[in-house]
């Protein structure tokens, strides 16, 4: 049996990665990541999260994380790592958590709440809110960036043309999601990893900082934006790869 020379790991010894993208983006904004990690003998998985309310999109994720078998590296960027923090709590299967521009709420705290705690969030004035039948009678606020704001405050480094198409097919994240508290912070009993995004206006880098210091992450910087998955996809690998072999076996 043959082992693989970038970890000394044979295919079968490597944890699954499951990713979870966050609001404003799409499971394709992975790309570049899912590609890098195949070629390394990685299984990948990335995950389509709902982006409807915090504790129904964390429940989806729990489901998707109970079919996968062995080992997990779950990654969470922006609002995936709050969805991340609560799907993963107590779940046997995972190995290690890895933020990426990310939120690490504790519990009772909400994705909107620690987006606001620190100076230097431009996402907020760029977003428009449309009012959606929530399928039961009432209604829910849908968020989008402006489609002229898009690239500024969300993917500065990525090329125009790149941030044109991830613009218009950006995903919508609810009000309620974003207001939604958290129940529970698997990073408690979880070891945890954290890209810092030092360019980000949309989690300002001293809001990364803080909440990944407070949970006692291992912490990576970088020059980039919010969509560094996009922008510098060869960083993102990295640490899921240091979080796997860190916490192999």
């Amino acid at each position: 049996m043959t082992t693989d020379d970038h970890t000394g790991a044979t295919p079968e010894e490597k944890p699954t990665v499951v990713l979870v993208h966050g609001a404003f983006a799409e499971s394709a904004s992975w790309n570049g990541v899912i590609e890098q990690l195949r070629i390394d003998g990685y299984p990948v998985i990335a995950a389509a999260n709902p982006l409807r309310g915090l504790g129904d999109d964390a429940l989806q994720l729990r489901s998707l994380l109970d079919r996968v078998r062995g080992p997990v590296v779950v990654v969470g960027h922006s609002y995936g790592g709050s969805v991340v923090s609560v799907a993963a709590d107590g779940h046997s299967g995972v190995r290690a958590l890895v933020y990426v521009g990310s939120f690490l709420l504790e519990e009772g705290e909400s994705t909107g709440e620690l987006a606001g705690k620190f100076p230097g969030n431009e996402l907020g004035p760029a977003l428009d809110p449309v009012p959606v039948s929530d399928g039961r009678g009432g209604t829910v606020t849908d968020l989008y960036i402006q489609p002229d704001r898009f690239r500024a405050v969300f993917a500065a480094d990525v090329a125009p043309e790149v941030a044109e198409l991830m613009a218009a097919t950006q995903r919508p994240i609810t009000s309620e999601a974003l207001a939604e508290k958290a129940t529970a912070a698997a990073w408690r009993t979880i070891p945890s990893w954290t890209l810092v995004t030092r360019e980000d206006l949309a989690v300002p880098a001293e809001a990364q900082t803080f909440m990944a210091r407070r949970a006692r992450s291992r912490i990576v910087e970088v020059d980039a934006s919010h969509a560094v998955a996009v922008s510098r996809p060869g960083a993102v690998v990295d640490l899921i790869v240091e979080a796997a072999r860190a916490t192999a076996g």
